[in-house]
């Protein structure tokens, strides 16, 4: 390395906590207390590990786990051997692990054991087993002496067994990669967005001033974060898990969100920070109202409910506020934006129907089809740029220049923004579905769909959902001579997608509406 070269290591965050207070809690679940001395010395062990299977920098390194403690042990472990880790989503079917193993250029792959119900080892080693460049794979169980469910492969136990506890971190640059989070963006074949060290530190440093000033750190209190969103999502990584352990806090994990589980969270770990997308609210909300559930005891330490994944309904949030008496504060951002673009500062009061404003050290603004920004209160696509914003698509040039035309990222939202800067979404560019905070991608749902034998056309669409704000309905052309009921082209997408993303309508029709240049007209299937 030349002299004087600037490094940034994101695994620094625990590191910097192991040396300055290592006694002091880092990672809650169930009766598992991680301090943050044991994380770091956890971590290290896995990163000696990678460094046997000749794993370092430059390599990618996939990690397919819920929220559990060894997710973050295993994930700064990669990036401490100079590698990028690739947080897959634990739903995928084998044909979709594969796809991501093959285009990120896994190396390794690190997967949870899984359970009865979700068989996750068996799911991913049917992918691995089809992906030539990815090398090794190992299992994650939740007891340490467990064996691997599988034939011929490898426990965490087992590669970290007499690993030293320590390790020097490789000096990464600023530029370097350090994750990659998979998204279609707007369309097409899920992308993986290259995230450095610098997007997500500064993306972290900025979180924790805008989300955290409430909090009293003077009281020399540690603060709690209870996570409910999965981790291997750009939110529950940055604006949670990475944010809290970078001040010092307290990471509470629950693997899945069910609304008693989480507001007994919350009441029993004295929860003072917690992140939701809109159906969470709706879902605690009712589960209150229909049960009397008594909310006291949760109010006196939450002090910081934030939404994002979805524009919160102005009805949920004021029902929310009443019950709780405390303000929601709405943020705003993508997975190649780190994720945080937007948010409700502390200093100014919120906008219902907005996502807040731009963040430190982020531009947005609103552009028309000409690149050109737009009035005030016009609508436009939403640009940005900052330090938050990704390298680029991996391997995908042509991806990444469309994105990034004029030197901002494109993100095919449209929204608006007022006087003061606040920014609402009031549309979006291309058709991608929001569902329950998760984006679903119609034309790789499409693609796989006309793979069946009897589908001769298929046009995928979003209906209105009340609890989760928008479903999935498929429109069917079946080929002469077939016949085929809704409940059986259901139960063959159950098959072929993850659990949020399968199509629960099927509507089968003769033709569909086509435009004079040959494309769908789906705003007419909307209808």
């Amino acid at each position: 390395m030349e002299y004087g070269a600037t490094t940034l290591n994101l695994a620094s965050i625990i590191e910097h906590h192991a040396q300055l207070a290592p006694q002091k809690e880092a990672i809650v679940w169930s009766d598992v207390r991680l301090s943050y001395g044991k994380l770091n010395a956890l971590s290290n062990r896995v990163a000696n590990a990678l460094n046997d299977m000749k794993i370092g920098y430059g390599d990618k390194v996939a990690l397919v786990c819920p929220n559990l403690p060894v997710f973050p042990i295993v994930y700064y472990a990669v990036m401490k051997t100079g590698a990028a880790v690739v947080p897959l989503n634990i739903l995928f079917k084998p044909r979709e692990f594969a796809y991501h193993l093959k285009d990120s250029d896994a190396k390794a792959v690190f997967v949870f054991e899984g359970t009865n119900d979700l068989p996750l080892a068996q799911t991913v080693k049917e992918a691995f087993d089809t992906v030539e460049t990815c090398e090794h794979f190992v299992v994650l169980t939740i007891d340490e002496n467990a064996i691997s469910p599988i034939e011929n492969t490898k426990t965490l136990k087992e590669i970290t067994k007499n690993q030293r506890e320590t390790f020097e971190t490789f000096p990464t640059k600023p530029q370097d990669t350090c994750a990659i989070l998979y998204t279609s963006g707007t369309t097409g074949q899920p992308k993986g967005a290259e995230l450095t060290h610098l997007n997500l530190m500064t993306n972290v440093t900025t979180t924790f001033a805008n989300h955290l000033p409430v909090l009293d750190f003077t009281d020399g209190k540690q603060k709690t974060v209870l996570i409910t969103l999965p981790l291997f999502h750009t939110t529950g990584q940055t604006v949670q898990m990475n944010t809290n352990l970078y001040a010092g806090n307290r990471c509470v994990l629950l693997p899945r969100f069910e609304p008693k589980a989480t507001l007994e969270a919350m009441k029993i770990e004295r929860v003072n920070f917690w992140v939701g997308v809109p159906t969470m609210y709706w879902a605690i909300l009712k589960f209150i109202e229909e049960n009397g559930y008594d909310v006291s005891k949760v109010v006196e330490h939450l002090k910081v409910p934030t939404s994002g994944g979805a524009p919160m309904p102005i009805e949920v949030m004021k029902d929310f506020e009443r019950v709780f008496g405390i303000r929601v504060l709405e943020g705003y951002g993508l997975s190649e934006t780190s994720p945080l673009a937007c948010f409700n500062h502390f200093e100014k009061p919120s906008k219902p129907g907005t996502v807040g404003q731009a963040i430190f050290g982020v531009e947005v603004k609103c552009f028309d089809e000409n690149d050109r920004e737009v009035k005030c209160g016009e609508r436009g696509e939403v640009v940005i740029r900052g330090s938050n914003v990704m390298k680029g698509y991996y391997k995908r040039p042509e991806a990444t220049a469309e994105a990034f035309k004029n030197g901002w990222f494109h993100t095919g939202d449209i929204g608006i923004i007022d006087a003061e800067g606040y920014l609402s979404i009031v549309d979006r560019k291309k058709d991608m579905i929001l569902r329950g905070g998760y984006n679903i991608y119609p034309r790789e749902l499409e693609e796989i769909i006309m793979t069946h034998e009897a589908v001769s056309l298929c046009a995928v669409v979003s209906v209105a959902d009340e609890r989760l704000g928008e479903e999935v309905k498929a429109f069917v052309v079946l080929k002469q001579g077939f016949d085929l009921a809704e409940n059986e082209m259901i139960d063959w997408c159950k098959q072929q997608f993850a659990r949020n993303k399968y199509p629960r309508y099927v509507e089968f029709r003769q033709d569909l509406p086509i435009s004079a240049t040959g494309k769908i007209l789906k705003r007419e299937l909307r209808k």
